[in-house]
């Protein structure tokens, strides 16, 4: 009887250790599916979508993401600030719902200033949503369950982009405009159950009332420089998705005699490990000191792929197979350290009073980190080889050698002007 008590105690000790630690991380982790099945459904077809139906060329579809990014960029901060004044939760959720109707207008547009139109506004809206849910993300748990909870998440969305994909790739196996054209209204349908999912998680604690001087004397997240060089150097350790998506896939085909249908197999590794993996990752990230370690981590496994991928040039057949996978699964372990990093520094170095602005000032970090990595790293590995791999992995290495002494100078500013988090 006592031994039998004891193996089912620990059955249900490991089941818990596969699922969110709480209920409140189940309900986000719930919410994350529901956003990514959404938003990956129409993703997975948005190239046929934009071409066929809106009647876009590919150069102007490049165009539109291309001023979304743009003004991305510079909304990212006001949104945030509009966020910690409005309410996290609030302006999440509006968000959440006017992103759904957005969606539920793309089958209505035709043309390129119309695209134009909706793709700034839906990355106005997304970017007010995405600084809301940031900050709600921290304020709701506890300093202790902040990066696990995060990498519970992370693991949802791949799930549910995953789930997106196929629904996107079912759509698309019918080679019927009729119901490409329906496929964002599915989304909008989707994305409508998101935001009412959201309106029903719990509020955030109530921050203490502001004094009379507090919007005087505090300064703008983008004031903290530290901060923002910190998430400078994190955004180029986030350019392992550059690699993972667009270089490593062009070398394989361009490069290499390895078979392209490897690509599925390179991809399909990276969505298991970031289901499987992330949660691992993240574990222990709790203070300044581990997000830097994984952070450092990160970057071993950035400089370990580089050094992989770069031989294959010269080998053939099975071996090249593998050591592309191999590659491939080294950049994962980039991506997954790199993430818990970066919930650890969100958690530890932003302003609980100002959680939301700090979002949109890491976003602004995050963009001068990466936004030149696609055209320079594919140009380095395609036009110089082995010599571009090794300058892509410099590259990489010297920014995060800055994050030390930076993470502990916005540490030490946020001592003297933020409030506890």
């Amino acid at each position: 009887m006592d031994d039998t008590e004891t193996r089912d105690s620990g059955t249900r000790s490991w089941w818990q250790r596969q699922l969110p630690p709480s209920p409140l991380a189940r309900s986000l982790s719930v919410q994350s599916i529901l956003f990514a099945v959404g938003e990956g459904t129409f993703i997975t077809g948005s190239a046929v979508f934009f071409t066929q139906i809106v009647g876009l060329s590919a150069a102007q579809v490049g165009i539109g993401l291309t001023v979304a990014g743009i003004t991305s960029f510079f909304f990212a901060v006001p949104a945030g600030k509009l966020a910690d004044r409005v309410g996290t939760k609030r302006i999440w959720a509006v968000s959440a719902a006017l992103t759904a109707g957005l969606y539920l207008v793309w089958p209505f547009i035709h043309g390129f200033a119309a695209y134009l139109v909706m793709m700034v506004a839906l990355e106005v809206v997304s970017q007010a949503g995405w600084s809301g849910r940031g900050a709600y993300t921290i304020d709701i748990f506890t300093r202790e369950e902040r990066v696990q909870s995060q990498a519970f998440m992370r693991a949802a969305l791949n799930i549910g982009f995953t789930v997106g994909a196929l629904i996107g790739g079912l759509a698309l196996a019918t080679n019927s405009d009729d119901v490409v054209r329906a496929v964002p209204i599915l989304t909008g349908a989707i994305l409508l159950g998101n935001a009412y999912w959201i309106t029903r998680l719990p509020e955030p604690p109530a921050k203490a009332p502001a004094h009379a001087d507090d919007e005087v004397i505090k300064p703008a997240a983008l004031k903290n420089r530290a901060f923002l060089a910190l998430m400078t150097g994190d955004g180029v350790l986030g350019t392992n998705q550059v690699l993972l998506n667009i270089v490593i896939p062009l070398w394989l085909v361009e490069e290499t005699d390895a078979p392209r249908v490897l690509l599925a197999w390179l991809f399909g590794t990276n969505t298991v490990m970031a289901v499987l993996l992330q949660v691992a990752a993240a574990r222990g990230v709790d203070s300044v000191a581990r997000s830097l370690r994984a952070s450092y981590i990160s970057a071993g496994f950035f400089v370990l792929s580089c050094a992989i991928v770069l031989v294959t040039h010269d080998t053939v057949g099975w071996l090249t197979i593998a050591l592309v996978w191999l590659g491939h699964v080294t950049v994962t372990g980039a991506e997954l350290y790199q993430s818990a990093g970066h919930w650890g520094f969100m958690s530890e170095l932003t302003d609980a009073d100002q959680r939301a602005e700090y979002q949109g000032a890491a976003h602004i970090g995050g963009t001068l980190g990466s936004v030149w990595a696609p055209a320079l790293f594919t140009w380095l590995a395609m036009e110089h080889g082995s010599l571009g791999w090794i300058t892509i992995a410099v590259i990489v290495v010297v920014p995060t050698l800055t994050m030390g002494p930076s993470a502990r100078a916005a540490e030490r500013y946020l001592a003297r002007h933020g409030s506890a988090t």
